[in-house]
């Protein structure tokens, strides 16, 4: 029940939240905020993961 709560959140995540990656960000001089985003995009696709 939870990894799929977890999967959900991945899809919503990857269609929402921008990738930072792609863009090429320098993680030295990203904002708080982006920061954050970055956090949580790991913790949700960490835990969708088997």
């Amino acid at each position: 029940m939870k990894k799929q709560v977890f999967k959900i959140l991945a899809k919503f995540n990857k269609l929402i939240l921008p990738s930072f990656t792609k863009k090429e960000l320098d993680i030295s001089k990203a904002s708080k905020i982006q920061l954050a985003i970055i956090g949580w995009r790991a913790f949700v696709t960490t835990n969708s993961l088997d």
